[in-house]
């Protein structure tokens, strides 16, 4: 079992994720969480925590972990501490720690924020933070959603490098495309964008 940290474990789509991993024969999740309280939820379901801040040192969270999964945000309100910088540390320490995999959740548009017509300072952010990722050395894939729903998940996507056009995607799909990527030989050093599809998760996904 490799361990996972989870970074952003609190939040909608974060959840998503431990609980996935908490059922996989091959990863162990740990939550990182920023306060106490946020660790109870996590314990009533035998998931161990970390705490973290990203606004703060984070070279402490990635000892004896193998992989991250980085699906933390700010919801707008701290877009350069938090999803850009926060990022940057998180990348810095899993270099240092050497990490195996650093799995992004991106966004669509994040290639090219000049383009956008709104979240122009959110998607720089998120672009920042990617580049970064792809220049540190530490195995990385990046996966570029569209707008994220509470829908039911279908386990079927479309997926491209870049994608022509806009749409939606539930973050349950989302949370499967994250721990699916979290194996060694699956689209690494790859970053593609996702959308509500036709093609099975596991199918669709690159080599």
């Amino acid at each position: 079992m490799e361990n996972i940290l989870v970074v952003g474990a609190t939040g909608t789509t974060g959840k998503k994720v431990v609980r996935l991993l908490k059922e996989s024969q091959y990863f162990e999740p740990i939550a990182m969480v920023r306060k106490e309280s946020q660790s109870v939820e996590f314990k009533a379901h035998q998931v161990k925590t970390v705490h973290g801040d990203l606004e703060n040192d984070v070279s402490h969270t990635v000892e004896n972990i193998d992989k991250i999964i980085f699906a933390a945000g700010s919801g707008g309100k701290k877009v350069v501490e938090i999803d850009q910088e926060g990022a940057k540390k998180m990348v810095d320490a899993a270099r240092n720690a050497g990490v195996k995999k650093f799995v992004m959740l991106s966004s669509m548009g994040a290639d090219a924020p000049e383009k956008a017509s709104e979240l122009k300072e959110y998607l720089r952010a998120k672009h920042n933070a990617d580049e970064y990722l792809k220049s540190s050395s530490v195995p990385y894939t990046i996966v570029r959603p569209g707008a994220l729903t509470n829908e039911k998940g279908s386990g079927k996507i479309t997926l491209g490098k870049s994608i022509a056009k806009d749409g939606s995607i539930s973050r349950a799909d989302v949370a499967q495309v994250l721990s699916r990527v979290l194996h060694d030989d699956t689209s690494k050093n790859k970053t593609f964008e996702i959308l509500s599809g036709d093609t099975i998760i596991g199918e669709a996904l690159p080599n």
